[in-house]
């Protein structure tokens, strides 16, 4: 078993224990600093961090392997790599990148196949001069999504 396969199996034996947090990312640089990226249903605390951390550092042998660990939760402008994470932001807005353009909307959907995003737009009005404000609405495939991050609000 390599060492990246080794550390991968103890964090999913951590997380066995809190069913609400899930693995987002795991790197293991030449150096062998070890990265894991956590999120969770309702998020994540310290808490949740120093568990998995214990787990993965109690059982790894500093004599076997030397190693540097950190363990945190992703930041709050990362982009949403889950399906599970699409799910919990449902009501949130997001900044979806596609292929040729950037929208700012409200999440109000997310399946295991699309998302549904709301929100309005200024256009012109089908008769007469000026602009109305108009409800749009889209579905979007995830394969279309090259990028989607929560917009954090005041």
């Amino acid at each position: 078993m390599t060492f990246k396969e080794k550390v991968n199996a103890l964090v999913e034996e951590a997380l066995l224990e809190k069913p609400s947090v899930f693995l987002i990312d795991l790197t293991i640089t030449d150096a062998f600093k070890i990265m894991v990226s956590l999120d969770g249903d309702k998020g994540v605390v310290l808490q949740d961090c120093i568990d998995v951390s214990r787990v993965i550092e109690n059982k790894l042998d500093r004599e076997e392997q030397d190693f540097s660990l950190e363990v945190a939760s992703v930041g709050v402008g990362s982009p949403l790599k889950l399906i599970r994470q699409y799910k919990k932001n449902i009501g949130r807005t997001l900044i979806v990148k596609t292929g040729n353009e950037i929208i700012e909307a409200e999440l109000v959907e997310a399946t295991d196949v699309f998302i549904i995003l709301s929100w309005e737009a200024r256009e012109p009005k089908k008769i007469g001069k000026g602009k109305e404000t108009v409800q749009k609405e889209l579905k979007l495939p995830y394969e279309d999504i090259k990028e989607a991050i929560v917009t954090v609000t005041f």
